[in-house]
């Protein structure tokens, strides 16, 4: 698969010379599921946010299917990427089928109307997230997993062919979780749609990722295919916690289960 995106030596941070993320260096096919993985702290978020352009970099190269990350106008980008973070306080009562119209924002001229064809589009972004029974609900009188539903359809709205997800699954049950990343897996899979997520839980990066970036401190510790990052001696150095990894039974990926620290103490 062709790379759609490559990093080289970046350094980036909030502050002046305090870098969140140092001399990281990646590229990313056309078309593949990536999952950035690691403990708090270690710069995931960051990481995704230098990205997609939500925040700066210090130093270093970032490419965007072949060009210049920077020479991309905000609403050209805007067309062929999009991003969910995992804030998802919206501060006006908009509807949510208001919510996922503003995904078709990047596609429209200025002071252009909405089309049946653009509203069309909204709608079927909020059937993929399983929120259009909510389409005339405001925004604010759902509950946190459905919001976080909801700013999902309005990213796939914008029908990107990069998609930006910083723990997408963090306000959802169990049962809402596998709906929602069974859903990316389809759309990474049929739409050939480039995943690039944030996850904490470690068997659910492990079940949906081609690859997984496992980062500490800030630098990658290693890079590859699930099987090899998720290792007992990967995990225990960079979680610093006692793990024992086997192969789920009915995947065959790998499966973590933590050791209790007290079991632990009493060998």
């Amino acid at each position: 698969m062709a790379g759609i995106m490559e990093l080289k030596n970046i350094y980036a941070g909030y502050r002046p010379g305090r870098d969140v993320i140092k001399d990281i260096s990646f590229s990313v096919a056309a078309g593949e599921f990536l999952g950035v993985i690691g403990p708090n702290g270690s710069g995931k978020s960051t990481l995704l946010k230098v990205m997609s352009r939500v925040l700066g970099r210090r130093t270093g190269e970032i490419s965007f299917d072949g060009r210049s990350l920077k020479s991309f106008k905000p609403k050209e980008f805007s067309r062929r990427a999009a991003f969910v973070g995992r804030d998802n306080l919206i501060n006006f009562s908009f509807t949510v089928e208001d919510i996922a119209l503003l995904g078709r924002t990047p596609h429209l001229g200025r002071l252009q109307s909405e089309s049946q064809h653009d509203l069309a589009i909204a709608r079927r972004a909020l059937q993929f997230t399983d929120t259009f029974a909510f389409k005339d609900q405001a925004i604010d009188s759902l509950s946190e997993g459905e919001r976080q539903r909801v700013l999902v359809a309005k990213a796939l709205a914008q029908e990107p062919e990069l998609l930006f997800l910083d723990e997408p699954t963090s306000h959802l049950d169990i049962g809402h979780q596998i709906q929602m990343l069974d859903l990316f897996r389809r759309l990474n899979r049929q739409k050939k749609m480039t995943m690039i997520m944030v996850i904490h839980d470690l068997n659910l990066a492990a079940e949906y990722c081609d690859r997984l970036l496992l980062l500490d401190s800030g630098r990658i510790h290693c890079q590859g295919a699930p099987a090899k990052v998720l290792s007992y001696a990967n995990i225990e150095a960079v979680y610093k916690t006692v793990v024992v990894v086997k192969d789920n039974p009915v995947t065959h990926k790998p499966y973590v289960m933590l050791v209790p620290g007290e079991l632990c103490r009493q060998e």
